[in-house]
């Protein structure tokens, strides 16, 4: 681990990608129905997401994507409360990454924007 995630506590870079998601409790069958939300940032083992609801460090959840992809189930690393009563809450996916495409292709427009400047600056 470097410096900077022992400083930041993370360890992977985050990009900003918002996309509608589905936010639900896993044990929470009689929690009604899920939240739709919004994420804020991901990486390839966590996701931010901002909620309505407040969360509690350790809860598991599960997160889909309305636009079709596979769901995800999460434990709860921080929520943080902000203005107007909503929280961003943090999920970590501690044993696989995350499979969205969406992810995949901000990736590789990142990757691709770095080398296309190193290219010009030659």
């Amino acid at each position: 681990m470097n410096l900077d995630s022992r400083l930041t506590g993370r360890e992977e870079k985050r990009l900003p990608i918002m996309m509608e998601v589905k936010l639900a409790p896993v044990a929470g069958a009689t929690s009604g129905p899920p939240e739709r939300t919004i994420t804020d940032n991901m990486s390839p083992h966590g996701i931010r997401v901002r909620s309505t609801c407040e969360w509690r460090l350790g809860e598991q959840a599960e997160i889909v994507p309305t636009k079709g992809g596979t769901p995800m189930r999460g434990e709860v690393v921080y929520c943080q409360k902000v203005e107007g009563g909503r929280f961003f809450v943090g999920l970590r996916f501690a044993s696989s990454r995350v499979p969205w495409s969406i992810l995949q292709r901000f990736n590789g427009l990142l990757l691709g924007d770095i080398f296309c400047a190193m290219r010009w600056k030659a």
